[in-house]
């Protein structure tokens, strides 16, 4: 990796990281099942270079724009995944 996707990322990240931050509240006042999930969602979307590299296209501005789209496409894939698992299931009936 170059040292500019490097920069790029970090970049990226930081955006990442202070709008995580600024829904601490928020996964303060769920209860503890509720925001496990929510810290993993969100900690998903940080560990993913893909992610990341999809909020430098928008940019700090679109900060929360960019992680709602990142939480929406995380379930999609995962609604996809089970979809896939059950069309499985069913052929082997």
């Amino acid at each position: 990796m170059s040292r500019n996707e490097q920069n790029e990322e970090g970049s990226a990240d930081d955006i990442l990281a202070k709008e995580i931050e600024s829904w601490k509240d928020f996964r303060c006042a769920l209860r503890e099942e509720n925001a496990l999930l929510f810290n993993e969602m969100l900690s998903e979307c940080r560990q993913n270079k893909y992610y990341i590299r999809a909020v430098i296209s928008k940019g700090e501005n679109y900060s929360f724009e960019s992680l709602f789209i990142l939480l929406i496409l995380q379930q999609q894939k995962m609604i996809k995944e089970l979809i896939d698992k059950l069309h499985e299931c069913n052929c082997t009936l």
